[in-house]
């Protein structure tokens, strides 16, 4: 048992490392086409995100890989995979609800994170990225990595999920993760200044994160930074993407 867990772990590991390198990759090359020259002198930087990172990618599979050995195994977990074991109206509304929860556990942690002594210790990691690339999104001290691992492994023994939606809901996770730090705005100016853009996160609102650093905490929506009026709006990003 003990050895099919740890292979489970490391398969998950390995999984969430190759994740990463493709979506990151994927991002930093589509940035090399919109916005020539953006991560030049910055080759560095890039090198010690990626160590960071794939460090990160290790410690996301080890609570991910338990997870995924109980399910299969041992039937712990909430994930289901009939689709028809619950209404198809559920299938949508699961992805808002883990999302939803995930936001919340990452506005609270991240702004706790932002108190001096956490920061110093760990947060200080993901904010030695400046500015910010496609390859930074994981790029966590292990103590923060660890904050963000255990989210999704703990919802599924709470929140029942079809495994295929539980792919969106990581496909999401990692393209709003990538995205948000790239270093310009891939969606339309219309979009990110308009009334859709006044509740989702984007690369726009996050970068402000990284500007200001006591604001703009959340992850996917600005609910919890309107709530906490820790919300100071959108950056001058979009004037200087070339969308």
């Amino acid at each position: 048992m003990v050895a099919a867990i740890l292979w489970s772990a490391l398969a998950m590991s390995a999984i969430v490392g190759v994740r990463y390198l493709l979506a990151s990759g994927g991002f930093a090359l589509a940035t090399r086409v919109r916005q020539p020259g953006l991560y030049r002198g910055l080759e560095r930087q890039v090198r010690r995100e990626i160590g960071w990172s794939l460090l990160s990618a290790l410690i996301y599979g080890i609570p991910a890989g338990i997870v995924a050995w109980g399910w299969q195994a041992q039937g712990w977990t909430r994930i289901y995979t009939d689709v028809a074991a619950l209404p198809l109206w559920y299938l949508p509304v699961s992805v808002l609800l883990y999302l939803a929860a995930h936001d919340t556990w990452f506005y609270w942690t991240h702004r706790w994170m932002h108190r001096p002594k956490p920061f110093r210790i760990a947060h200080a990691v993901h904010h030695a990225s400046r500015p910010p690339t496609a390859w930074a999104a994981m790029s966590f001290h292990p103590w923060e990595a660890l904050t963000g691992a255990v989210v999704i492994p703990a919802l599924v023994f709470l929140i029942p999920i079809h495994v295929g939606t539980l792919a969106v809901v990581l496909t999401i996770m990692t393209i709003m993760g990538v995205s948000n730090h790239m270093g310009w705005e891939m969606f339309p100016r219309w979009m990110v200044r308009g009334p859709l853009g006044g509740w989702l996160i984007t690369a726009t609102h996050h970068q402000r994160h990284h500007d200001l650093y006591s604001c703009n905490y959340g992850l996917y929506f600005r609910v919890w930074d309107r709530l906490c009026g820790t919300d100071r709006g959108l950056g001058d990003f979009t004037a200087k993407a070339r969308a």
